[in-house]
């Protein structure tokens, strides 16, 4: 069996939880081990611009990270390998590669995943709750708002039933400056 017949699992912890525009035909929950959700990426473009970043999550190293597993059948990976590259590899901060991740049931497959470049000039890695909250309500790009994004990440972790405590922080910091004061 040659590598085009065979399936694809991609590794979702982001907007691809929400939003992969590509087609699947299974999702199952995953945990990978050695890398950790962060919110690590100034966004330049879909998120911010050069000149007023927002903040994104990225797959930082250390830790675990839990998110969903989505299955491409094999007629649609190449398509979708295309489609994935382009969309998350435009600015050159994610770094495409298969790594074990654990479904639930403990089975093991390898997926997919794009993890942050740390030797990327888009890599905020250690920024504090605070800063990370400016960021993301200064951010506005193509795709929208960065704070409409870490909402519709954290919605979607708590849909999930995925505690990560940090990004759910820097929401509230975010919430709570955005609120007007009277």
């Amino acid at each position: 069996m040659s590598a085009s017949d065979r399936d694809l699992w991609v590794f979702a912890y982001g907007s691809l939880m929400w939003d992969p525009r590509f087609p699947h035909v299974e999702t199952r929950p995953a945990v990978l081990h050695g890398y950790h959700r962060a919110l690590c990426i100034f966004s330049v473009r879909n998120r911010g611009t050069p000149e007023c970043p927002g903040l994104v999550v990225g797959l930082d190293r250390g830790g675990c990270c839990r998110g969903q597993a989505l299955r491409v059948a094999a007629g649609d990976v190449e398509a979708t390998r295309a489609y994935l590259y382009e969309r998350e590899l435009g600015t050159g901060v994610y770094t495409p590669a298969l790594r074990k991740l654990r479904l639930d049931g403990n089975e093991t497959v390898s997926a997919l995943a794009f993890a942050t470049r740390r030797d990327h000039a888009q890599y905020a890695g250690g920024l504090t709750p605070e800063r990370a909250a400016e960021l993301v309500l200064q951010g506005h790009g193509a795709y929208g708002s960065s704070l409409d994004y870490l909402q519709n990440v954290v919605r979607h972790l708590d849909a999930f039933g995925i505690d990560d405590g940090p990004l759910h922080h820097v929401l509230t910091i975010a919430e709570v400056k955005a609120r007007p004061r009277y």
